[in-house]
């Protein structure tokens, strides 16, 4: 009775070791991995904000393109110190 006791144990620490553990870490991963990517409603709400960020930027680009043309100094007026830094631009598509 004991020695049967003693193989339902052993088998069930072999099974647990070689089925049980690594069943359990390949469904962590799993999952880890699935939560590391974007869904598809958070890819569609990255394109919308890409898009708007562009068109602020056109819009921003015309505004200055008004300005410069109405008063060619008018960087200067609004931020005395301070040069334009068109590296802080958004980039526009194609450019």
């Amino acid at each position: 009775m004991e020695d049967v006791l003693g193989y339902m144990v052993g088998a069930l620490a072999i099974v647990s070791i070689f089925v049980g553990l690594p069943w359990l870490i390949f469904h962590y991963v799993t999952k880890w991995k699935q939560a590391a990517t974007l869904t598809s409603g958070d890819e569609k709400l990255l394109d919308e904000l890409h898009e708007a960020a562009r068109r602020l930027d056109d819009r921003l680009c015309t505004i200055e393109r008004i300005m410069a043309a109405e008063n060619p100094n008018w960087r200067q007026q609004c931020l005395p110190g301070r040069e334009r830094d068109d590296s802080r631009r958004l980039l526009a598509d194609g450019e």
